[in-house]
């Protein structure tokens, strides 16, 4: 059975690369998905942060006009899996178990940023809590905790 990286190993060398130069435009763009959110990470301190570039098709409600929640969900598990990435023992992309999110208040049509903070960095699971902000890091507007799985866990031999 293939593991994670036979199937993305293209992927794996663009993260293993940013990881060395702290640029991680080449990933996010290999990402389709992040590529739609404008999704963008720089390293700072050795830390990822992770930027939202706002575009009209991230709107949720447009009489506020506010940005849709699963957006700022999307861009909370993009920071989180990020920062992940940035450890080198991380040598697997980490799938997410679960996240939970809380929002604190409407975000606005402009860029919007998020950085993780990893609280548990265990052999197979990791826990990471997350905060998003527009224009003042000490205000967030959204905030999430996520667990991740970074190695699966062994198999049982057969009896």
């Amino acid at each position: 059975m293939p593991t994670p990286d036979d199937l993305h190993p293209g992927l794996v060398r663009l993260i293993e690369q940013a990881r060395r130069t702290g640029n991680y435009d080449p990933v996010t763009d290999a990402i389709p998905y992040a590529k739609f959110m404008g999704i963008h990470v720089t390293s700072e301190g050795g830390h990822a942060l992770t930027c939202m570039r706002y575009a009209a098709h991230l709107i949720g409600n447009p009489m506020l006009p506010a940005l849709h929640g699963g957006t700022l969900g999307a861009l909370l598990e993009h920071a989180a899996i990020f920062e992940l990435l940035s450890e080198p023992e991380v040598v697997r992309i980490p799938k997410t178990i679960n996240l939970t999110v809380e929002y604190l208040r409407s975000g606005r049509p402009r860029d919007t940023f998020a950085r993780a903070d990893i609280t548990k960095h265990g052999r197979r699971v990791a826990n990471v809590l997350i905060r998003a902000w527009q224009e003042d890091p000490g205000r967030p507007i959204a905030a999430g905790h996520a667990h991740f799985l970074l190695r699966a866990p062994p198999t049982e031999p057969a009896e």
